[in-house]
């Protein structure tokens, strides 16, 4: 086999295993996806991670998005198609038959245990991947202020993320980031 191939195959097998890891979205993966793709195989840096995860959450669409990009930056068009089908195929195939499973059982009492388990699961897991982008973000004192004033400002008051984002993108574009 040539590298390209190994490098599909790695990108098959890792997806797809994250794409079993994904309860409640593929954000929930991400903590997982990052120690592969950064520190395990070295196919992108800290940085370049984190800015493709910040591009998928700003672009419109499902939050999928990210890993399309991550296949992309790793090992171009093929990549981004491996790993989007990766990520995809075995979450719907297995989604597919748990929701017939749960049809048939609505009034069961396992049923909603595992529903009510399942949601601090998915609240871990995604608290877990905005933890690893936070710090793959934070090169700085000033990344690690933009960080926490874009938490406080979306958990505390009303207002809109985009400010942050913008406020951010503004800082930026002046070269103070």
């Amino acid at each position: 086999m040539n590298e390209d191939s190994d490098l599909y195959i790695a990108l098959l097998l890792n997806f797809a295993l994250f794409s079993l890891m994904a309860v409640g979205g593929a954000n929930s993966a991400v903590p997982e996806m990052h120690r592969q793709a950064v520190e395990v195989h070295h196919w992108i840096s800290d940085r370049k991670f984190s800015e493709l995860f910040a591009i998928a959450q700003a672009a419109p669409g499902p939050n999928v998005v990210f890993v399309t990009l991550l296949g992309h930056y790793i090992a171009g068009i093929p990549g981004a198609l491996i790993t989007t089908i990766a990520m995809c195929g075995p979450t719907c195939a297995i989604a597919y038959f748990v929701a017939r499973v749960f049809d048939r059982f609505k009034s069961a009492p396992w049923r909603v245990v595992v529903q009510a388990g399942l949601v601090p699961v998915t609240i871990g897991l995604i608290a877990a991947s905005a933890l690893i982008v936070a710090r793959a973000a934070d090169r700085d004192a000033v990344t690690f202020l933009i960080t926490a004033a874009t938490f406080s400002l979306t958990y505390w008051t009303k207002v809109s993320p985009l400010v942050a984002f913008g406020v951010a993108a503004a800082l930026g574009l002046a070269g103070l980031v």
